[in-house]
């Protein structure tokens, strides 16, 4: 069983990756973790680069259960996400949470989801996005290790 985080691109602002980076080695204290950067597609209309950013997700994700973010999603208590992670552990199933670019997925992506995942009510920008997903899979880590949450 592995998490996967597929995302685009990667972080632009140095605080913020140092932070990201920060979480997303917190989080691989607690489970098996893969990062997949795909390249950011710099040219076309937003449709087209939707399309192309998606099929490099959906072959990120592979087989695993796919969990796109998208803010439209199931919003889960810090606890009940910590429980599903667990359950799919359990179910030794791999996870992959998927992160669209500045245009979001395809339809066709969205379609392919086992499940949507609320990070937040907003829309948030997709680097924001993939740091509130690292720090909940940390946070999940050490709720159900019983550990107190450190910052």
């Amino acid at each position: 069983m592995r998490f996967r985080a597929c995302v685009v691109g990667k972080p632009r602002d140095a605080a913020l990756a140092a932070a990201i980076a920060d979480y997303e080695g917190r989080a691989s204290r607690y489970w098996p973790l893969d990062v997949h950067e795909i390249k950011a597609v710099k040219s076309g209309n937003p449709a087209a680069v939707q399309r192309a950013e998606s099929d490099q997700l959906a072959e990120a994700a592979g087989g695993a259960v796919l969990v796109l973010c998208d803010e439209n999603g199931r919003a889960y208590t810090s606890r009940a996400f910590a429980d599903w992670l667990q359950a799919q552990r359990e179910a030794a199933r791999d996870v992959a949470f998927v992160i669209g670019g500045a245009f979001g997925v395809s339809v066709k992506l969205r379609q392919r989801a086992d499940r949507l995942l609320s990070l937040a009510p907003w829309t948030l920008p997709h680097e924001l996005a993939r740091l509130v997903l690292a720090e909940q899979l940390y946070r999940a880590g050490t709720i159900l290790k019983g550990e107190p949450y450190h910052k």
